[in-house]
């Protein structure tokens, strides 16, 4: 059987510090690799550089790791992509390691997890890391132990059926979402975390944060569409409760209604629950239909590989 081709996928904003680093290190890593380079519309040298470097060039004028990412997906075709952050944090030396064991165990995407202590964060970034770990192992069971890793190997099939949606650092929950969505083979293993080389993360503590949660809330609605809105009909079902309650009391009492606001307000609310837990219903029928339509996508591309 023929070597599977590799591509090294490196979106890259202002990293002209580690950037030349990064690419020596997969060179010598993955002599075989074609090494290719996103400049997200950086305001350095970061493109002088990767030329320097003899790797391939793309420009994403559009500001996000999400929009670089889209870009090299498009345009890369490869039997296994290594998807890397060019700020030198993370070990170059370990991808023969795990692109093999992409082949060997046929899996369609392998998490680098950052082995590392808290020191090399910033603190507002390792605990919300822990913190959205836990949500999404809540939502979408434990699988993970950092769903936000910039390293990940990926297959063909799991790149030609992904539909990118996020432009920013939320991507890798997207990537992650989707392979549990779809079940596909998948493994965590953990690889070491070095220090940055140059300047701060590009990584915004509460901004992206909450970019990150927004996304969490958005999937998870459309995922477990059933779940999310029987749980709003259940709030909603609760206040009617509480404000149409003494209403009701009083009227069992005297047969008269003299809180109209509140027998008006407690009735609008239990309509309101009852259109919610439709929806998730309804919304529930459109996610199956959509699984099926994504996992037709990478069928489709099984099928071209054989």
């Amino acid at each position: 059987m023929p070597s599977p081709s590799i591509a090294v996928l490196l979106p890259a904003y202002n990293e002209e510090d580690g950037l030349a680093a990064v690419i020596q290190a997969f060179r010598a890593a993955l002599p075989q690799a074609r090494i290719i380079v996103c400049d997200n519309n950086s305001k350095d040298k970061t493109s002088q550089v990767a030329l320097a470097e003899g790797a391939e060039l793309f420009h994403q004028p559009l500001p996000g790791k999400g929009h670089a990412m889209r870009r090299l997906f498009r345009e890369v075709i490869a039997d296994i992509y290594v998807m890397c952050d060019a700020d030198g944090s993370y070990d170059a030396s370990a991808a023969p390691r795990l692109t093999k064991m992409m082949t060997d165990e046929k899996l369609d995407m392998i998490v680098a997890a950052r082995d590392c202590e808290d020191s090399n964060h910033r603190h507002g970034h390792a605990f919300g890391n822990k913190l959205f770990t836990w949500i999404m192992g809540m939502a979408f069971g434990k699988h993970f132990t950092d769903i936000f890793s910039g390293y990940r190997i990926f297959s063909r099939r799991f790149v030609r059926s992904f539909p990118m949606m996020s432009n920013g650092f939320e991507i890798e929950a997207e990537m992650t979402i989707h392979t549990l969505e779809l079940g596909l083979p998948f493994k965590e293993v953990d690889v070491s975390f070095y220090e940055r080389i140059g300047g701060e993360s590009k990584l915004s503590t509460f901004r992206d944060g909450a970019r990150i949660a927004w996304l969490m809330g958005r999937l998870y609605r459309d995922q477990q569409p059933l779940r999310f809105f029987t749980f709003g009909a259940f709030i909603i079902s609760l206040m009617s409760l509480v404000i149409g309650t003494p209403v009701i009391i009083e009227f069992w009492q005297t047969g008269l209604v003299d809180k109209l606001p509140s027998a008006v307000l407690a009735a609008a609310l239990a309509i309101g629950a009852a259109l919610s837990f439709t929806c998730g219903v309804i919304l529930d029928t459109v996610k199956r239909k959509r699984i099926q339509q994504k996992m037709q996508a990478y069928m489709d591309v099984i099928e071209q590989e054989r």
